[in-house]
């Protein structure tokens, strides 16, 4: 799906899409109540106010639950709920992740182009990172 095609379908999450393609993790917060909410969506779920402005994310989380699979011979699959540091706990793909991969483990932001064309957000382990 193109960005154009998306549009089309979800127009409310477009400025989303739109920094996803550009390397920027962007996160949805109500202009009223100032909570930040995620997926994006036109009216705010804790208010019903459709004073949503788009604002760049640390890209920054922990893993808040997950679930892992192990093929032989193929990279470990990992997908996680991760608790984003602005407080929207989020659905997604940790890639690269180690057997060690735990709840409580940190996590940053990344991004993956899919073959169909969108860009998403996934997120890797920053046990590392300083």
């Amino acid at each position: 799906m193109t960005l154009a095609e998306l549009a089309d379908v979800n127009f409310d999450a477009l400025p989303f899409w739109q920094g996803t393609e550009a390397g920027d993790f962007l996160l949805a917060r109500c202009g009223d109540c100032g909570e930040a909410h995620h997926y994006p969506r036109a009216v705010c779920p804790f208010c019903r106010s459709e004073a949503i402005r788009f604002e760049p994310a640390s890209g920054k989380a922990t893993i808040y639950s997950l679930a892992v699979t192990r093929i032989p011979e193929k990279p470990l699959r990992v997908v996680a709920y991760v608790t984003l540091d602005e407080g929207p706990t989020i659905l997604t793909k940790i890639v690269d992740a180690d057997d060690a991969v735990a709840i409580g483990d940190p996590v940053r932001v990344d991004f993956e182009k899919h073959p169909e064309g969108l860009t998403a957000a996934v997120f890797r382990l920053a046990r590392n990172d300083k």
